[in-house]
Formats: structure tokens, sequence, C-alpha cells
């Protein structure tokens, strides 16, 4: 079967294929590249994070030139100017600290000796805190993207990572700029994970994400972005009371009265949007005694066997 023909949206590579290093810690299997090589027919292809040079010899297998960089190998992509103008980019970027590459899978001190910096302190892997490895993981991509030519396209690699019960996803974090044109999902194989018995509910994480971006003009260009935030339910649009003055009696562990739950609300969008809002509280009340419970003189709890 021809490599154009087997790209679809979820791919699999039991077998890894000839390319790279295998014991380089992290790296995808060349079979990916080359299919992606099959199937959008670029001439050259641009890695700026090549890792064990996986890139390289997709390439090289496919026919095509390819230019690959790495930290380890005197490029850094947050500090370093991009040479070319790129046709089609391949990121494999690291994902945050599951991995650290600097000292770990190449000596740090060799990179300082060739070319005068240590690469720790400009690895990504080596970033403690998500927030900042968000911040600068999207940096390099929007970098990346700039630097593309009209037409071209970016294949970028990405993954989720659970720590401690919490789901980092790259995926939902990644700024994607221009046009999102396929999330494809690859499946990983021999993962730790997988190998590994977890206590409680812990789901093994056994797929990537490649995402295609292309940008379509030069200038000006449309880009997806997400931003955390804190919101109140009392301040939120899609909220109904019968939502609001719930989660306001799930906060007590005791009966309340309505003079307490009148103050809860007050102060919200809420109640700003509505002149009725304390016969709203009331209506609610008293409209749904499956949830809320009247324990007499005036007061309310939740019935938290509901």
């Amino acid at each position: 079967m021809s490599a154009e023909n087997r790209l679809t949206s979820i791919v699999s590579y039991p077998e890894r294929g000839t390319g790279g290093n295998n014991r380089y810690r992290g790296n995808c299997s060349p079979k990916l590249i080359e299919d992606l090589i099959g199937f959008f027919r670029p001439a050259e292809i641009c890695d700026y994070m090549c890792g064990s040079g996986t890139t390289q010899d997709a390439a090289h297998s496919m026919g095509i030139i390819s230019h690959c960089y790495d930290l380890h190998s005197g490029f850094d992509l947050i500090n370093c100017e991009i040479p070319e103008r790129p046709e089609f980019v391949f990121w494999h970027p690291p994902y945050w600290d599951l991995i650290t590459y600097s000292d770990v899978m190449y000596k740090a001190s060799e990179v300082q000796s060739k070319y005068g910096y240590d690469p720790r302190q400009f690895d990504l892997s080596r970033i403690p805190k998500w927030e900042d490895f968000v911040r600068v993981m999207n940096y390099a991509m929007m970098k990346q993207f700039c630097a593309l030519e009209r037409g071209g396209r970016m294949a970028v690699l990405v993954g989720d990572i659970k720590k401690k019960g919490q789901l980092y996803s790259m995926l939902f974090e990644l700024i994607k700029p221009g046009t999102l044109e396929n999330v494809i999902i690859k499946a990983q194989h021999n993962c730790f994970s997988n190998q590994t018995q977890y206590s409680g509910h812990f789901i093994p994480i056994l797929h990537e994400y490649l995402l295609i971006i292309k940008k379509d003009a030069s200038l000006v260009y449309p880009i997806l972005m997400t931003e955390p935030v804190q919101k109140d339910i009392r301040d939120m649009n899609g909220a109904t009371w019968r939502d609001v003055v719930a989660a306001v009696l799930e906060t007590c562990q005791s009966p309340v009265s309505l003079a307490y739950i009148y103050e809860q609300v007050e102060p919200y969008t809420k109640a700003r949007k509505n002149q009725w809002w304390k016969e709203k509280v009331r209506q609610t009340l008293q409209c749904s005694p499956q949830l809320f419970v009247n324990t007499g003189r005036g007061m309310w709890a939740l019935n938290r066997s509901a």
C-alpha cells in the first residue's frame, strides 16, 4: 500500500521502522514522517528539534532534502534565527518534563565545549512549571509558523501528560495559527504506562496527536488559543437559577437562611441582570423539592442524596 493511502485520521506503527536512534527516548517512528512526505509531497522538510535525526533519515529514504537542527548540535530554536523559509516543518517538542533531554540523552558539557552554551538553560524539558512550558512552547510554535512560506505546512506531534492525578494537555494549550487542516490520532506502542499497574482511576495514555496546520496567507491569519481562567458560576451565562442556588448550598455544611442565600447571590451578574432575583431564588427553592430541603423557619439545605 502506498504511503499516501496510509495516512488517515488514525495511524499506528507497531513496527518502528528504520531511522533515527530507537534508544533516544521519545522519538517517533520514521514511518510517520515518511507517510507525511508521501502524502503532502514537499520538496524539502525542516525539523528544528530533530532529536536523534529521525526526520533526516525519513527524508533521505523518501528522496527529498531535509534541514534538521537541535539544541545538542548548536541550534536553539528559541533564540536562533530560522535559516530557511520552510515549505514543510515537522515538529515534535518535548512532552514537558516527561523525558529530560539535555545532560541525559546527551552530554551538556560536550555542547558547551563545542558550541559555547549550556543547553540545559534552553531545554524545554527542564522547565519546572507547566505554565512556563506552555508559554515557551507557544513561542516556538509561532516562530516556526511565521517562518513558513505562504502555503506551507506544519505537522506538530504532541501528547498529554498525567501528573499526580492531573491531566496536562499539549493539544488544548498549544497555540494554533493559520488553518487547522487535520488532527490525526497516533497510537503509541510499548508505552511505559501500558506496562504498569496503577491504583485508583488512572487511564493509561496510549495515543498522541498530530496537528496539520497550513499557512494560507502571508500577513494576516486566524489564531486559535486557549487561556485558563477562573470563573464564578454566579457570573456565567449558561448557569440556571437552580445551578446557582445549588452551588451556594453545596458550600454549606448545615442549613442556612434565605437571607444568607441572598447575600451570596446579590453581588453577582445573575442577580444584577434580573430585577426580581429574590423572587427567582425563592421560586427555585420551592419548585425543586427533590434538590432543596426546607428544614423549617426559613432554613434551607441541599438534598445531597438527590
